[in-house]
């Protein structure tokens, strides 16, 4: 697509979920500007990222690390913030925290010390990714809402590593609605241990409504801004 009607595609995307997300604040009863737009980019070009910072877009998610640094890379000079979202192998950490500035998926002890050691000489914000769904769900991700204060301790002893809060996606198959509650008990008593860890990761683009009024303070939205996904080339 030739770049002034792809700018005009995401200028207009973008416009329509900045004014979901503002809805739904002001319904929840929170003030203006209360929550932040997290655009993901995963499959999608750096010219897309370019074109999302000039239309004031600063955080942007990704899901893979290869695609992630290279367009960390090709973005340098951009005021963007750059999230890491995605699973995240031990062996892979370390390089992500060269380039990501927020770590949302930390769900195991293991990756504490690799990002640390990737982030000597910068501070890596992180938030801990907890598990909505059951025990026993096949390919479940995040940790165990009982495991939070252990992985919590280790983050708070790292050198150069910032505990921001919590990062949750709601189950395939189950109400959102339902799933954020429960995020939201978990998420209230996780501030009694760490009233400073006030960041709450939640809600995409079919379920954002349902994560703000839940207390979400950030929304990782990918199709709705971006379009239908395509295979990076």
């Amino acid at each position: 697509m030739p770049g002034e009607a792809r700018w005009a595609e995401l200028a207009a995307n973008l416009a329509d979920v900045r004014e979901r997300i503002a809805a739904a604040t002001a319904a929840a009863g929170r003030p203006t500007g209360d929550v932040e737009l997290v655009v993901v980019t995963k499959f999608f070009p750096a010219s897309d990222v370019r074109l999302l910072a000039g239309l004031g877009v600063v955080d942007v998610g990704e899901n893979r690390h290869q695609e992630a640094e290279a367009k960390a890379a090709d973005c340098t000079g951009l005021d963007l913030r750059w999230h890491y979202i995605g699973g995240l192998q031990s062996n892979k950490a370390a390089a992500v925290a060269a380039y990501a500035d927020v770590v949302e998926s930390v769900d195991r002890l293991k990756l504490v010390d690799a990002l640390d050691k990737g982030a000597a000489g910068r501070a890596v914000d992180v938030l801990l990714q907890v598990s909505l769904d059951p025990p026993d769900r096949e390919g479940r991700a995040g940790a165990d809402p009982v495991d939070l204060p252990e992985l919590a301790a280790a983050v708070d002893g790292a050198t150069h590593l910032r505990l921001r809060g919590l990062m949750a996606v709601a189950p395939l198959g189950e109400d959102p609605a339902a799933a954020f509650e429960r995020l939201a008990g978990i998420r209230n008593d996780f501030l009694v241990a760490h009233p400073d860890a006030t960041v709450l990761s939640a809600g995409m683009s079919g379920d954002l409504e349902q994560a703000i009024a839940a207390g979400a303070t950030h929304v990782r939205v990918g199709s709705a801004v971006l379009g239908t996904r395509r295979t990076l080339k």
